[in-house]
């Protein structure tokens, strides 16, 4: 049996477990070209293959199909979806994502689940897990410690018989299949994302004078940026305010302030928004 047919079986077997699965590469990456140019946001929309883990189905035929389009695929990917997450724990170069785990299970007073464990060719894991219906987990790479990275919404593991570059992934022998067991409590709380900051909105009674409403209209500029063009805007009026820096009708100090403080509004990082206005200064050749 071909590398090919064995990652079409176990991707069949896979898929009537109820997995979606689609083909990949022996580099681990999707197998099937993009219909679109580079940059598009079509998650399969369009009813064409080709979108990575969102092509990924139960379909037996469907599966069939999609690996008759990857003539070289050598694996497949199981899709983190539903209540589906993975932690790739790595063990190369000098880091131990194991070590990383058992470290945090201590400090953080939680039991590893005896769960889906899926061996990676490098002496690495794949620990399969489940959480609360309807919770949202991102993928994340190195966030929770050296050598874990989350495979959440939107991600995918390498299933089980699937061929690599430097070799296959298989079940962990003393274990082979068990369901995957819930996520402890306090490993799903490191997984989420923190808390966003909410920053209390700056209010600024409007300068009377005309350098002053020159400022507020550069203000108003930023908050009705659209989504895409935040930056932009932002740089724009960054730019007419120094130049008013330069011939002395505004203050070095109240520019940064009030479009920093507007950016923050809009959903900038203050660290961004910083830079751009800084940026905007040495263009027009002034700066705070």
């Amino acid at each position: 049996m071909s590398n090919h047919e064995k990652a079409l079986d176990n991707a069949l077997r896979a898929a009537a477990q109820g997995y979606a699965v689609a083909p990949t590469t022996i580099n681990k990456t999707p197998a099937i070209p993009s219909p679109h140019e580079k940059g598009h946001t079509c998650k399969g929309e369009c009813g064409q293959p080709g979108h990575g883990v969102y092509d990924a189905t139960t379909n037996a035929a469907d599966v069939r199909r999609l690996f008759l389009l990857a003539p070289k695929a050598v694996g497949y990917l199981i899709a983190c979806r539903g209540r589906l997450v993975g932690l790739d724990l790595d063990r190369k170069n000098g880091v131990d994502g194991v070590a990383t785990l058992n470290r945090l299970a201590r400090e953080h007073g939680f039991d590893i689940p005896q769960t889906t464990t899926i061996c990676t060719p490098t002496g690495g894991f794949h620990l399969w897990l489940t959480v609360p219906e309807g919770v949202i987990v991102p993928n994340s790479v190195g966030r929770l410690g050296p050598g874990i990275d989350v495979r959440g919404t939107g991600g995918y593991v390498v299933g089980p018989g699937s061929t690599g570059r430097t070799g296959e992934y298989t079940f962990y022998p003393e274990l082979g299949y068990v369901d995957p067991q819930p996520v402890p409590e306090q490993l799903l709380k490191l997984m989420m994302p923190p808390a966003p900051v909410v920053r209390p909105q700056r209010r600024r009674a409007p300068a009377p004078d005309a350098s002053g409403r020159t400022l507020d209209g550069l203000v108003n500029v930023v908050l009705s940026a659209p989504q895409g063009e935040r930056n932009s805007k932002l740089y724009w009026a960054a730019s007419k305010a120094w130049a008013h820096v330069g011939v002395g009708h505004l203050a070095a100090s109240d520019v940064e302030a009030e479009l920093i403080g507007a950016a923050i509004q809009i959903g900038l990082s203050e660290a961004e928004a910083h830079r751009t206005v800084a940026s905007a200064g040495r263009g027009t050749g002034v700066s705070a």
